[in-house]
């Protein structure tokens, strides 16, 4: 018997006694199992729900899914964030279909060769749908081990990243793999929260070891910071009887895929005198006529600085291969990021200039 073998006994009654009611959980389905695990990689679950609810309405097998146009799925997702797992979840959907026939695959390793499927996504499907005991480390388990076992490894080291895996499988219960991971998983998101956790309601305070040293707080340890990149960005909105022009955002940058106004981006903060001389070259002839306030949007590692400028011009500008005139009975059916759809949806004051 597993010297933790207390914890699965404690853990687990808990788990099916507490756990939120989440429709993915009452399948064992891989399909609606990973489309969760991949909204909620960067997602709370209040708002990923809904999400989930939409991608299984219009596509609802991998199937389906799979057949999607890339446009299709990013507009879905619009309002997530992080599209690069949109993408990768259309591209993740054709490999099954093409490589395994449309049933995801019962392995740990193949799991892998999905594209954005990590080591955290890949167990959790295996464990889940397949009980495969693999076990499953993400921000919550890390905070639940690290106070637990007191682990002062930094969760965010090499050293740190392999030890909590080893310590997650010793703990794993490999007879319900799938309930264990969840409920660890659901202890960390309700019970061992960030910030004033819940101790009288955990069933494993009395052997939490941060809790008899009073060490919760410090727990778990992350060393490294992220420096934030600040860019200032100048949408221009374009107006004529032909539309709004729009243009897509290339690769390697945030928001790829994703329809915008045209943008200039600037070192700094412009005003309109300054906003005029970069259209001397961006758009001759163009002239602003209204601006938005400043607007920051704020991502993990960047903080957008925005104005909104209404431009009118004497000459229709000549368009790359990227940028389009979109009909106004179009505009709201394109994926645009959730700055754009802001001011196109009128929740930005604006002022003449």
């Amino acid at each position: 018997m597993s010297r933790y073998s207390w914890l699965s006994e404690r853990l687990l009654p808990w788990y099916r006694e507490h756990r939120r009611e989440l429709p993915w959980r009452r399948t064992t389905n891989p399909y609606p199992i990973w489309l969760s695990e991949v909204i909620l990689q960067q997602t709370r679950v209040d708002q990923g729900l809904a999400y989930w609810q939409r991608f299984m309405e219009h596509y609802p097998s991998v199937t389906d899914l799979a057949a999607a146009k890339e446009d299709e799925v990013l507009k879905l997702w619009q309002g997530l964030g992080y599209y690069s797992r949109a993408r990768n979840l259309l591209t993740a959907a054709r490999q099954v279909v093409e490589r395994h026939g449309g049933h995801f695959p019962a392995d740990h390793n193949a799991l892998l060769q999905l594209k954005g499927v990590g080591d955290y996504t890949a167990a959790a499907i295996a464990s889940i749908a397949f009980g495969i005991p693999e076990p499953v480390v993400d921000g919550n388990v890390y905070r639940v081990l690290a106070r637990l076992l007191l682990i002062s490894t930094p969760i965010d080291s090499t050293a740190g990243k392999r030890e909590f895996r080893e310590r997650a499988a010793e703990l794993l219960d490999a007879q319900a793999p799938g309930d264990h991971n969840q409920a660890l998983m659901e202890l960390g998101a309700t019970v061992c929260t960030p910030r004033k956790p819940l101790c009288h309601q955990c069933p494993l305070a009395d052997k939490c070891l941060a809790r008899a040293h009073d060490a919760i707080d410090r727990l778990p340890v992350k060393v490294g910071k992220t420096k934030v990149r600040i860019r200032h960005f100048n949408y221009l909105h374009i107006e004529g009887p032909q539309g709004l022009v729009m243009e897509r955002r290339g690769p390697g940058d945030i928001w790829e895929g994703l329809h915008q106004l045209p943008l200039v981006e600037s070192t700094k903060a412009l005003g309109s005198k300054g906003l005029l001389n970069s259209l001397r070259t961006f758009l001759p002839g163009a002239v602003p006529t209204a601006r938005s306030e400043r607007v920051v949007h704020v991502l993990s590692h960047q903080r957008i600085q925005a104005v909104f400028w209404r431009v009118s011009i004497a000459l229709e500008p000549e368009f790359s291969s990227d940028r389009q005139w979109v009909p106004k009975d179009r505009i709201h059916s394109v994926a645009v990021p959730r700055l754009v759809e802001r001011w196109l949806n009128g929740e930005l004051p604006e002022k003449r200039v």
